[in-house]
This record gives C-alpha cells, structure tokens and sequence, in this order.
C-alpha cells in the first residue's frame, strides 16, 4: 500500500480569512476557539459530515483544529479520502494560541485552550 504523507501547515501559514474546523469537544470549544471556525466534535463527525461539505462547497481548503494535533489528523485523512481539499493545523490550538493567533468565547470570558 502507498500511504501519502498527510498534508499539514503551520499555524502561520493558515490565511486570516481561512476556513477552519474544530474537531475538538464541546468543552474546549467554550474555553476558546478561533473565531469564524466550523465546530464539529471528532465524536460527531460522520453524523455530521453533510455540515462541513455545505460549507465547502465552493472548493475551498479545510483548515482542521483540535488540540494538539491527533483528532484533527483522523479527520485530515478522513476528509482527504472524501476528495476534500484538507490540512491538518500542526500543533493545533496549542500552537495556534502559543504563535500569538486570536482566540475568542462565544461568553465574552477570557479565551484559553483547555
């Protein structure tokens, strides 16, 4: 079997306006996100699979986030085999947060990655 390297990007390469699916629980996702992410629970994702392809109907690439990497890897691979144009987010949230990215609440408190 040939098993293609899977495509990621560094946090700095991830457009301002690009889009970007959080694959992480819903408790992290209150703790803080990037604004404008599509959340969808890795423990969801197939069920609603329908969601992230309406959004990405016109073609463009999937940004994908969990904490550190792991989840949103799966889903990476998944979503590639879909025919997805998809990168796993290195480093995740973690990352994202560390590079000095925004994060937001939908609360108004303080964002944080738990």
């Amino acid at each position: 079997m040939n098993f293609a390297p899977l495509p990621s990007v560094d946090v700095a390469a991830v457009p301002s306006d690009g889009f970007v699916l959080d694959v992480r629980e819903d408790n992290e996702w209150a703790a803080g996100h990037v604004e404008g992410a599509l959340h969808i629970p890795m423990s969801d994702f197939v069920a609603r699979f329908g969601e992230l392809t309406e959004s990405v109907d016109d073609g463009r690439r999937v940004h994908v986030m969990c904490r550190v990497g792991g989840r949103s890897a799966q889903v990476t691979q998944y979503l590639v085999q879909q025919g997805v144009d998809a990168v796993n987010i290195d480093g995740g949230m973690l990352a994202w947060d560390g590079s000095g990215r925004p994060i937001v609440t939908d609360s108004g408190d303080p964002a944080f990655v738990l």
